[in-house]
């Protein structure tokens, strides 16, 4: 029961909005009388649970049933203006108005049809209400169910809500028009931000592996060339060791190729070479275990993260004993190398911190000494749409050994990666501390505006209001004179119905 609102206010039930409760709170037909079997693609619409949210009706996946059939649910249907209000699922009771472009229509069992009674309440006013922790609190003690929670038709008519006069329902109304809209604008400024920092953090590794963001570390400097001679001819079987280097080698964004074919790097000192002439591939055995009893973490394409070369291990489920990596002839992965993903999301990259083992959908790579892992990372992240351009397959992507070993990366000295890696893990974290604010922003406005709501039912958004307006709220303004209309609007219903009853038996 409500306690906190204005003394010029009255409480009533949600049947009180309306003119008659039997035919204007109407939930939709049983289960076997709307069959999905009766859908079409045209004729008369169905509203279902889906095109309901809070305050916003869903235009999108509109079915349809025949004239006949509507007909025959005639005491089911909407019309523009309506408020629909949902009974299942969770959250329950999302409320909101039948749009302008929908004429006529046949709601589901899953939704309460209500057609105000605009005499007493201003219909904005009864959506926000509807919306409002007033009636969810109300309509969370009366939940059934666990797996579909629901409630029934009784609950909305009997909901105890607070009825401001018209007047003051309106101020409220465009009050809550103008808070909630900039509250939206805000959401909205919000949740864009995610997608700015992703695209900064790939900028930052554009510029990582590119030179860009250690030019000046360059001019100051002035390393050497990578020495080529230093790297291992024999190092690995790949077909793409220094004695094929330069043959027929693709190029990548940031390599281009001189006129006899050779894949040049634009950065000076940096070292034009394939991952796989400089990097053990290793690639899983494709047996998959039988059985997970813990000990190295067993590694999927879920636990990478988008935003960030490092796995969180704590979201690991499952891992592989001493006895299951032999069994199943698993490949244990030591900290300190690179994994990447090669099904699916291919080209998202990690460094392991921990000794994990790598199912089918992963690849790693053994650095050396002439490669630091977050920077080999780096340069694989950088470079999604190479990856990604590799993969076979239309349906499912799939990167082989050999696509992964062909992507060709410019490596600068040692010392120019460690520089390159302090950097980005500045930038990254300047980025992941916006993400932070934001988050926790976007948690704020969230709750922001139930509490809006609450003072608007409080009445406190329109206290100075009241104050100014005495006699918009008293006489025949008031809220009590509402009730009255209410009673005369229930007693000349109540006149109609015993005259057609009459006409009948004449």
């Amino acid at each position: 029961m409500l306690t906190s609102f204005p003394e010029e206010w009255q409480i009533v039930t949600g049947s009180e909005f309306v003119v008659d409760p039997k035919s204007d709170i109407v939930d939709g037909p049983f289960g076997s009388n709307l069959k999905a079997s009766e859908y079409t693609y045209s004729g008369i619409p169905i509203a279902r649970i889906q095109n309901v949210k809070r305050f916003n009706f869903v235009d999108k996946n509109i079915r349809f049933v025949t004239t006949e059939k509507a007909e025959e649910l005639h005491r089911h249907t909407f019309v523009r203006g309506d408020i629909l209000i949902t009974k299942l699922g969770d959250p329950l009771g999302l409320a909101c108005e039948v749009p302008e472009s929908f004429d006529y229509g046949i709601i589901v069992a899953d939704l309460v049809r209500l057609r105000p009674n605009l005499k007493v309440c201003a219909k904005p006013y009864l959506i926000y209400l509807l919306n409002s922790d007033v009636v969810i609190k109300q309509i969370e003690t009366h939940v059934k169910g666990t797996t579909r929670p629901r409630i029934n038709l009784g609950v909305i008519r009997n909901l105890s809500l607070p009825l401001a006069s018209l007047a003051e329902q309106k101020v409220i109304a465009d009050k809550l028009d103008t808070l909630l809209t900039q509250v939206e604008t805000t959401k909205a400024r919000l949740e864009r931000i995610p997608e700015i920092l992703k695209n900064f953090r790939q900028s930052v590794l554009a510029a990582a592996v590119s030179g860009k963001l250690t030019v000046e570390w360059r001019e100051k400097f002035k390393p050497e060339m990578v020495d080529i001679a230093s790297i291992s001819k024999e190092q690995f079987s790949t077909g793409l060791t220094m004695g094929n280097f330069g043959k027929k080698m693709d190029k990548s964004p940031d390599i281009s190729g001189d006129e006899n074919g050779k894949f040049v790097s634009h950065i000076a000192g940096w070292l034009p070479i394939r991952i796989g002439a400089l990097c053990e591939c290793v690639v899983p055995n494709r047996d998959k275990p039988k059985s997970f009893s813990g000990g190295y973490h067993w590694l999927l394409t879920p636990n990478f993260d988008e935003q960030s070369i490092w796995i969180d291990y704590k979201e690991i489920e499952s891992g592989l004993s001493e006895e299951e990596v032999i069994t199943y002839r698993a490949k244990i992965i030591k900290p300190g190398n690179v994994i990447m993903t090669c099904v699916g999301r291919v080209g998202l990259s990690a460094v392991l911190e921990e000794s994990s083992v790598i199912n089918q959908q992963l690849h790693a790579f053994k650095v050396n000494s002439h490669i630091k892992a977050e920077y080999l990372a780096y340069c694989v992240r950088a470079n999604v749409e190479y990856y990604e351009s590799k993969a076979t397959s239309t349906t499912v992507k799939y990167l082989n050994k050999t696509a992964c070993n062909s992507l060709p990366i410019p490596l600068p000295t040692i010392e120019e990666q460690d520089e390159i890696i302090r950097r980005v893990e500045e930038l990254f974290a300047f980025a992941d501390s916006i993400e932070q604010k934001t988050n926790a922003s976007l948690q704020r406005v969230n709750k922001l505006t139930q509490s809006i709501l609450a003072k608007a039912f409080r009445g406190e958004l329109t206290a100075n209001w009241r104050a100014a307006n005495p006699e918009l709220i008293s006489g025949e303004n008031s809220a009590e004179a509402l009730l009255v209309i209410i009673k005369n609007e229930r007693a000349k219903l109540s006149q109609t119905k015993k005259g057609r009853g009459k006409s009948v038996e004449n």
